[in-house]
């Protein structure tokens, strides 16, 4: 490379060449369909944000090696919003301003595509959330869309197990309350315990970050709880199981999609044993589609996926397709496509997108057995 330079200024004309170069990156590449993604890659929950980025990165492979889109090849525009909703909005406006993406994948919390979907929205660019399940999300507007079933659902599924199917009655709720997806969740869950005839015992809260959780769990302990329901993410998750067992408490444990992660068994060892969790899908599915998606993400990255990777495969797969179906880059022309989706077949079920923009799919319940996810119900919307 310091040959190349040298002989540059020798004849004189490094500076113009710097100049074009400079020229070059800041121009939109006119043979790539440029598709921004917006994730965690580092930050709380970064392995939710790697294995979503993991996802979207084999569907566009797969897409280009078959040929691309509109005749182009797919060129995936990624930004690390370090898991903050600032940092969030800021990808979304840099991939939109800056990058002129045409659609935009992500992200997989709440809070964060709250963050970044208004901006998506004003500016016309439609958005599709792998993961993102508060009811709000969707209604900032009609270019905003999501692949996964939303917490009010997933509130009835958690509320219905713990009392029909594993006979609970007093409930008590541990959630954070810095994180919408938490807070709405723990929402959903208490109304439909209360219509159920359960009770909720007590209900306290905690900040992402926190790390001693003693003193709601010793409020929790003196109202005597059958089951408690974490709403939260793997990064407390396994700590609050922990310190709950320390004071001999032996409760059922019950959480939200949240506690999808490897990191959930290895932070809580035998603490999460036997707890529950609802989710999108189970690698352990029999399905053909299923287990050939776990067997290519498996031979790529050496692991079986957690439901972000399928969830974010699905959501770029549904907008790739809408490209397609669109036959053109134009965003209102795309967002069309989007909403006319029916029994797309997706790796965590088949995609119908309703009137609000939400899929309509089954969740399953896992539990926890020797530190595996293994599945132990499934419930129909």
């Amino acid at each position: 490379m310091s040959m190349k330079v040298l002989g540059f200024r020798q004849l004189g004309i490094l500076p113009l060449l710097v100049f074009g170069l400079l020229l070059a990156s800041c121009a939109p590449k006119e043979d790539t369909i440029r598709i921004g993604v917006f994730n965690s890659l580092t930050g709380g929950t970064a392995t939710f944000g790697i294995s979503s980025t993991q996802g979207i990165q084999m569907a566009a492979d797969e897409w280009n090696s078959r040929g691309g889109l509109l005749g182009k090849k797919i060129e995936l525009i990624i930004e690390d919003d370090q898991s903050k909703p600032d940092e969030a909005a800021l990808a979304v406006t840099k991939l939109i301003n800056q990058n002129r993406v045409i659609g935009i994948l992500g992200e997989v919390a709440s809070s964060r595509t709250l963050a970044g979907a208004p901006i998506a929205q004003k500016a016309g660019i439609p958005l599709i959330t792998p993961a993102s399940t508060n009811p709000k999300v969707t209604k900032i507007g009609d270019f905003i869309f999501r692949v996964c079933y939303v917490d009010s659902f997933q509130g009835v599924v958690c509320a219905r197990f713990a009392v029909q199917k594993l006979g609970l009655r007093r409930l008590a709720i541990l959630k954070d309350i810095k994180n919408d997806y938490s807070v709405g969740l723990a929402d959903y869950f208490k109304q439909n315990i209360l219509a159920l005839g359960g009770e909720i015992v007590s209900e306290q809260s905690y900040s992402e970050g926190d790390t001693d959780f003693r003193a709601q769990i010793t409020a929790m302990k003196s109202a005597n709880p059958e089951g408690i329901f974490i709403p939260g993410y793997y990064t407390e998750v396994g700590l609050i199981a922990k310190q709950v067992r320390e004071q001999n408490i032996s409760a059922v444990l019950i959480g939200g999609d949240g506690w999808d992660s490897p990191r959930t068994p290895e932070i809580g060892g035998d603490a999460v044993e036997g707890a529950f969790f609802c989710n999108h899908y189970s690698a352990d599915d029999t399905s053909q589609i299923v287990q050939g998606f776990v067997g290519r993400y498996g031979e790529r990255h050496g692991y079986v996926p957690d439901a972000m990777a399928p969830l974010s495969y699905d959501a770029a797969n549904l907008l790739f397709a809408s490209i397609q179906k669109a036959g053109s880059s134009d965003g209102r022309a795309i967002r069309d496509a989007i909403a006319q989706t029916k029994d797309f077949p997706g790796i965590c079920g088949e995609v119908t997108i309703d009137e609000e923009r939400n899929a309509r799919k089954s969740a399953v319940m896992i539990q926890i057995n020797g530190g595996r996810f293994t599945v132990y119900d499934v419930i129909e919307p």
